[in-house]
């Protein structure tokens, strides 16, 4: 076997990560000129240079980013083949996961993890942005992105957005139109005379969630309605909460029963918004008892909650 000096790769992959050699060395407990020589006897054997170094600035080559994506997953694999032969029975895994999913659905469901699977210590790893598909970000994701080949992926959850207020503003708003809150439906021209929450980040422009749904029954966004703009959901929703007026939302964040007392769902349309979020692992990784056991739960959850259909779980058991 062709093998580059062993000693050497733990260390390339503990300075790209920590991006310096002294926090490597500090790591590793070695001495910086251990970490320097290792370094140095690694790119002679390549014959490639893995950093640029300017100064006290370091970053990786191209050539750099690329062999660490595949050592990492080796080390990494390395690790878990060492562990499950000396018998070690505890999983960790790292879950990376929009902010908004993990702080409204997953977050308030991990108690019931612990308690079934207490073996199995999940780490979150939030991200407002999508996060790349690699073992160097996390373990396993939750995301819209399906692009990796390398990756298996389970459906969670097809996004819809529906109309929702507080319960005390529903209630006032009905008084004030002569409405029964119970059974009657408020008319688009009503709903348009309240002030709006919009959430920038679900279309990425102005107004654009609003606008949607609006076209989704075949209306223009008039002009001159009041609106409030917001970048994130969360905070969109927490506005609505104190009867600041009314706001987009999806399944996932109204998925609690201290929503469903305090948030009332507005009789309208749903906007089905193309996005479908995925437990998305490494395909090689599918007969981990960490991931095995991550995966069915994250289903399981996914469908007590109302995102998926019953026969999720049994298309998760059966490994479709």
């Amino acid at each position: 076997m062709n093998l580059p000096p062993l000693k050497a790769l733990p260390v390339f992959e503990a300075v790209a990560r920590l991006n310096s050699f002294s926090k490597a060395a500090i790591s590793l407990n070695v001495s910086q000129s251990a970490v320097s020589h290792q370094i140095k006897l690694l790119e002679t054997y390549l014959g490639e240079q893995l950093f640029h170094r300017t100064g006290r600035n370091l970053a990786l080559t191209g050539e750099g980013r690329i062999y660490l994506e595949s050592i990492t997953s080796a080390l990494l694999q390395i690790e878990r083949a060492t562990g499950q032969l000396l018998g070690q029975q505890e999983s960790s895994l790292r879950l990376a996961l929009f902010s908004s999913f993990g702080v409204r659905w997953l977050v308030p469901r991990l108690p019931d993890l612990h308690r079934h699977y207490p073996e199995l210590d999940v780490s979150l790893e939030m991200t407002s942005d999508q996060p790349v598909l690699s073992e160097r970000v996390a373990d396993a994701f939750i995301t819209i992105n399906t692009d990796s080949a390398a990756f298996s992926y389970d459906l969670l959850y097809q996004e819809r957005l529906f109309p929702v207020c507080s319960r005390q503003y529903w209630h006032d708003l009905c008084r004030r139109q002569n409405l029964d809150p119970e059974t009657d439906v408020i008319a688009l021209e009503v709903l348009l005379g309240c002030p709006l929450l919009s959430t920038f980040s679900i279309f990425n422009r102005t107004s654009g969630d609003w606008s949607a749904w609006l076209q989704a029954a075949g209306q223009a966004l008039p002009e001159g309605l009041r609106i409030q703009h917001f970048s994130h959901m969360l905070l969109a929703l927490e506005a609505a909460r104190y009867h600041q007026g009314i706001t987009l939302t999806n399944d996932y964040m109204m998925s609690n029963q201290a929503d469903a007392e305090q948030f009332v769902r507005l009789p309208c349309h749903s906007l089905i918004t193309g996005d479908s979020f995925f437990f998305a692992f490494k395909t090689s990784r599918r007969q981990e008892p960490g991931i095995r056991v991550l995966r069915r739960w994250l289903v399981a959850q996914a469908v007590a909650s109302g995102l998926r259909g019953p026969q999720a779980v049994a298309m998760a058991d059966s490994g479709l």
